[in-house]
């Protein structure tokens, strides 16, 4: 069992997340694959990235990104920043040899995002984009089903990613809602999570119909650089303005000649993290809501009239990573537990010699379909989505 040194860029939200899966990762999967060391964790000045070390427990601290990838002793780059910085930082590091870790999006545009594909498809990294939330176990046994083969032929996808902490137009103008460092809104930040399962689950995007709004045009400027993501309220100070998308919808069609929608708001009072899709397919339909994690609702139409309809199945250790996780079903996952899952399925990669999914090319078609999306809501049509050759 080797170990493998990280170096994290990103002391936030996500740093917390990440920091948290490698801690507990071995916890719940022994043998591990490969024991993460937290070596090192950049951030934007020294008294930050001493306090994030100290905080998730890492061995040293930096202000400079850069002599991460410099040190011959990280293994691992993992990429927790903003958006605007993935592309510059995921580049470096692919030549400098280490194997990255991204949040999503990959970057802020599809042109970004080959950038970053280009920098590592011919070279032997892992690399891995943070769409953590298909490691839920329920959607992965949704997988099953459908490979399996349980709903027959897939008809419709219908997903919705609805959350409420910006709906204030008193919330505060973070970086989510500036177009420079983002790349989008609804759009990029939480829209893409869904557009990653659809294909997860249904398959390619071949074209897509949208609508984008922006309700809040200006905001309160925000103080320090933390990400508040609506926790705070900016007051009557001066406001900037908001130049990415609120709320995004699309109808989709599929490669496979399926359709379906995806729809996605921070501005949905109510809404906490309503991640939510339901899949019609010949044999049967699936139901999941990411707030009822631990479950996931199926029909199969091969059931006898008098016993057909929607059932509850609560995943636990006759599932998907079932066996790692809580002995007893109602004892329930969280959020962190999809962290941990995804640590695991990176680390095992990197020990096998093996790759990971998504990566990089996940992660820069599915930001293809995001250009497809904000050219087809400017031209008000159907546009086609471009397929790369991974």
């Amino acid at each position: 069992m080797q170990n493998l040194n990280v170096g994290l860029i990103g002391g936030g939200f996500m740093g917390k997340a990440h920091s948290l899966a490698y801690a507990a990762m071995p916890m719940f999967f022994w043998p591990a694959p490969a024991l993460p060391v937290r070596k090192v964790i950049a951030e934007a000045n020294p008294d930050l990235a001493a306090e994030a070390a100290r905080r998730f427990g890492f061995e040293n601290s930096t202000a400079d990104w850069r002599s991460i990838i410099d040190d011959p002793d990280i293994h691992v780059v993992d990429i927790a920043t903003p958006n605007h910085l993935h592309a510059e930082i995921a580049i470096a590091a692919a030549e400098a040899g280490k194997h990255i870790i991204c949040e999503k999006p990959l970057a802020r545009t599809g042109e970004e995002s080959k950038a970053m594909y280009d920098a590592v498809k011919d070279k032997n990294l892992v690399h891995m984009v943070a769409f953590n939330y298909r490691r839920t176990p329920a959607v992965a046994l949704a997988k099953k089903y459908i490979e399996e083969g349980a709903i027959g032929q897939i008809l419709n996808f219908r997903g919705t990613y609805l959350q409420d902490w910006s709906a204030d137009p008193n919330s505060p103008l973070s970086w989510r809602f500036q177009k420079s460092i983002a790349g989008s809104g609804a759009l990029g930040d939480i829209a893409t999570h869904v557009i990653d399962m659809a294909r997860y689950l249904v398959g390619e995007f071949s074209a897509v119909n949208a609508l984008m709004s922006t309700w809040i045009p200006e905001r309160p400027l925000q103080t320090g650089g933390a990400d508040a993501l609506g926790t705070v309220r900016g007051g009557e100070g001066p406001r900037g303005q908001v130049d990415v998308d609120d709320e995004v919808m699309t109808m989709i069609r599929f490669a496979n000649g399926a359709v379906g929608s995806v729809e996605a708001t921070r501005n949905a009072h109510g809404r906490n993290n309503f991640i939510t899709f339901e899949i019609h397919g010949t044999e049967g339909s699936i139901v999941f809501n990411y707030e009822r994690r631990d479950e996931l609702q199926v029909c199969f139409a091969s059931d006898p009239g008098d016993r057909r309809g929607f059932r509850t199945v609560y995943t636990g250790p006759a599932h998907p990573y079932g066996d790692a996780l809580w002995p007893i079903p109602a004892l329930g996952i969280g959020y962190g537990e999809t962290k941990i899952i995804e640590a695991y399925d990176f680390f095992k990669a990197i020990a096998e010699g093996g790759s990971v999914s998504p990566n990089f090319a996940d992660g820069y078609q599915v930001a293809l379909i995001d250009d497809a999306i904000v050219e087809s809501a400017a031209k008000e049509s159907w546009v086609d989505v471009p397929q790369i050759n991974a």
